[in-house]
């Protein structure tokens, strides 16, 4: 069964992306290390803040659509619902040294940690090791 994600990065300053990819580690992976020329290479958009998982392409589609059109408070208001300190949803995902001198993309991978905003829990962070 395939995976698709709908995800919003961040710049330090804020500036916001929305994407859709059916590999969120990867697609993360190309905007940290700017392998794709671009609006988040040019703003350097490098940060995971929000991704929300589909099994069909077409409802990621119309998600990513959706919040596309969105003014900038409502997308701030989605994040902020799920990640109100706006951290790295892919912290450790990759190591640093690597990240750093990237030159292919032969990592290991983990799985993505998931953000759920409708959920009255609150957001699911990463376990404390």
């Amino acid at each position: 069964m395939n995976t698709y994600y709908v995800y919003i990065m961040a710049s330090a300053s804020r500036v916001l992306y929305t994407g859709v990819t059916n590999d969120l580690q990867r697609r993360v992976w190309e905007h940290k290390t700017k392998q794709v020329p671009g609006f988040t290479c040019k703003y350097n958009i490098s940060r995971l803040v929000y991704f929300e998982e589909f099994r069909q392409i077409d409802d990621a589609i119309a998600r990513e659509k959706q919040i596309k059109g969105w003014l900038r408070r409502k997308k701030v208001a989605l994040i902020e619902q799920c990640n109100g300190t706006w951290k790295d949803l892919a912290w450790g995902w990759f190591d640093s040294e690597v990240l750093r001198f990237a030159q292919n993309d032969n990592l290991g991978r983990s799985a993505p940690l998931m953000c759920h905003p409708e959920r009255s829990e609150g957001p699911h962070n990463r376990p404390e090791n």
